[in-house]
C-alpha cells in the first residue's frame, strides 16, 4: 500500500504507527496512515483487518512505573 521511496512499516509491524499520515482528521480524533491503520488520538489503533489495538504506549518513565 505504501509507495514511498523508503517504505513505511507494515500494519503487522510493531512500529506501524510510524507510517506516514495519508488523511488527518484532528477534529474527529483520528488519522489514516499509508499502511491502512487508523490511528486514534487516544493511542488506540484500528488495523486493516478490523482488529483493534488498545492503548499500548507507556508514557511514564521506567522509574515511575517501578514504584
Amino acid at each position: 500500500m505504501c509507495h514511498h521511496s523508503m517504505p513505511c512499516p507494515d500494519a503487522a509491524n510493531d512500529a506501524r504507527d510510524l507510517a506516514a499520515v495519508v488523511s488527518s482528521h484532528p477534529e474527529q480524533g483520528w488519522s489514516l496512515l499509508c499502511n491502512g491503520v487508523v490511528l486514534f488520538d487516544d493511542d488506540g489503533e484500528l488495523l486493516p483487518d478490523g482488529s483493534v489495538v488498545r492503548h499500548h504506549h507507556t508514557w511514564l518513565t521506567p522509574e515511575l512505573v517501578s514504584r
